[in-house]
C-alpha cells in the first residue's frame, strides 16, 4: 500500500453545520475540495475519509441517508478526477464512549486492519482538535489542520494541549499542495 491521506469530512471536504448534514441536499463542497482530492490521487496518494457522524446515534438521519450523502460526495470527487478509496464513520454519540469516535484512533485502526496500512506513511487532515489528536493517537506521521470549518477554534485548543499540527492550511486544496510537496511516497 502507498501513502494514505485520511480526511475528515465536515469542515474539510464540505461546509459544516451546527445543525448537522442530515440530507444530501445539505451537503455542499467547500470550493476546491474535490480538486484537492483529485490532486492527491494524481500524485499517487490513496485517500480515505474518517468521520464522526453522531447524527445516526442521535436519530437525526438513517444509515441509508448517510450513505446517500456519501454517494453525493464520492460522485462529486470522481467528477473532479479523484477517488475516495473508502469511508469509515463513527455513528455514536460522545456519551456512548465507543473506541471509534475521534479523537480515539478506532476508525484509523479499522482502516489499517482492512488494508494493511503502514500508519507511519499516513497523514490526517482535519478542522478540529479531535482530528489532530486522532492522528497523534493513531501514529500517523503527519497531521494537517485546515482553517475551514472549526480550524481557527481548533488551533487554540491544540495550543492549550501543547499539540501542534505539522502544517496549518487555508483549506483542503492548500493542504493537498503541502502534502504533495512535503511527503515522500
Amino acid at each position: 500500500m502507498g501513502y494514505t491521506v485520511f480526511l475528515d469530512r465536515d469542515g474539510v471536504i464540505n461546509r459544516d453545520s451546527s445543525e448537522y448534514i442530515k440530507d444530501p441536499s445539505e451537503f455542499v463542497f467547500i470550493p476546491g475540495s474535490p480538486e484537492a482530492i483529485a490532486l492527491l490521487c494524481r500524485k499517487g496518494f490513496q485517500v480515505m475519509v474518517i468521520t464522526n457522524q453522531s447524527l445516526i446515534g442521535r436519530n437525526m438521519a438513517t444509515r441509508e441517508t448517510l450513505e446517500a450523502i456519501f454517494k453525493k460526495m464520492t460522485k462529486g470527487v470522481k467528477k473532479a478526477g479523484g477517488e475516495i478509496m473508502d469511508i469509515f464513520f463513527c455513528p455514536h454519540t460522545p456519551e456512548d464512549r465507543c473506541s471509534c469516535r475521534k479523537p480515539k484512533p478506532g476508525l484509523i485502526m479499522e482502516a489499517q486492519y482492512k488494508y494493511g496500512l503502514a500508519l507511519d506513511q499516513s497523514c490526517m487532515v482535519g478542522d478540529s482538535a479531535k482530528d489532530i489528536e486522532c492522528a497523534h493517537n493513531a501514529g500517523c506521521s503527519k497531521a494537517v489542520l485546515v482553517k475551514t470549518g472549526n480550524g481557527i477554534i481548533a488551533r487554540q485548543a491544540l495550543f492549550e494541549k501543547g499539540m501542534t499540527p505539522d502544517y496549518i492550511a487555508a483549506d483542503l486544496y492548500d493542504a493537498a499542495c503541502w502534502i504533495t510537496r512535503n511527503v515522500t511516497r
